[in-house]
């Protein structure tokens, strides 16, 4: 007599059942790379060997040659360099926001030599919140409504707006 086996139609349920935490597995760690935060530095790198090589009396000339050309000078109340290093974070798709600022002040005196080189932080002062070049507008403190109302009334669209016209609204040809 011969061996006859039944095979069943077994369903593949261990399979379809790790489906999803397989694709959670190979998915997941680069979708949270993604919302990892990004560190950005801007402006000038500052190294302490070369800060404290400035000393009073150096010339102007010098401080160039060891810290590089300056950020922005100032020539009110004296001459100044000023050399500004900013770190922002941003974090996914929102707004960078500055995490770290650094400012060293290189002041002159009036024979154009060091009188006095200061570092200041975010710690030692209030924030200067730079021009971001946006001209504020009427039409932002309005909602829609106020300003389609009063276009409406400005127009003044159910008017005759032509001297002896024929009644046709419209600014008049």
């Amino acid at each position: 007599m011969r061996d006859v086996r039944v095979l069943r139609k077994v369903k593949p349920t261990f399979v379809w059942a790790s489906l999803p935490v397989l694709a959670a597995l190979l998915m997941g760690p680069p979708a949270l790379t993604a919302c990892g935060a990004q560190i950005d530095r801007h402006g000038h790198v500052f190294i302490d060997i070369d800060l404290d090589q400035i000393q009073p009396g150096m010339s102007k000339q010098e401080v160039q040659t060891l810290l590089g050309s300056p950020d922005t000078t100032s020539t009110i109340g004296g001459d100044a360099y000023y050399y500004i290093s900013t770190t922002q974070k941003t974090v996914a798709f929102l707004k960078p926001y500055e995490i770290d600022r650094q400012v060293v002040a290189i002041y002159f005196d009036g024979s154009q030599n060091v009188q006095e080189a200061a570092q200041y932080g975010m710690k030692d002062g209030i924030l200067v919140n730079y021009y971001k070049g946006e001209t504020p507008a009427r039409g932002k403190d309005l909602t829609f409504v106020e300003q389609l109302f009063g276009n409406i009334a400005n127009r003044k669209m159910f008017k005759d707006q032509r001297q002896g016209g024929s009644g046709i609204p419209g600014p008049g040809l």
